[in-house]
């Protein structure tokens, strides 16, 4: 009879996002995986509303260069581009203050 190869290890990556399960700590209460995930759903709130400010103070600069660019853009695109300029960064500071408050 043909011997066979020797079988192939069973080798499998991890992920490196994958957790490693602490086999001394006692299993999480759903209390406790409640709590967890609560604070998780808060800092990608958090995240969220941080790339929310961002984006409406790259908007802001992106509406200055309209309000200022001059005839090469119609007089009311100017003029909503113009009041978005004061707008939009006071309301990305209120959002920073609002989850400086909330978290």
């Amino acid at each position: 009879m043909p011997k066979r190869p020797p079988a192939k290890p069973d080798l499998r990556l991890v992920h490196a996002e994958a957790e490693v399960y602490d086999l001394m700590r006692q299993p999480e209460t759903t209390a406790d995986r409640v709590r967890r995930l609560q604070l998780e759903a808060r800092a990608l709130a958090v995240e969220q509303v941080e790339v929310l400010e961002k984006a409406l103070l790259e908007a802001a600069a992106l509406a200055k260069e309209i309000a200022d660019g001059g005839d090469a853009y119609p007089v009311g695109a100017r003029e909503i581009a113009s009041r978005l300029v004061t707008d939009l960064p006071s309301k990305a500071e209120t959002l920073k203050a609002i989850v400086g408050r909330a978290f």
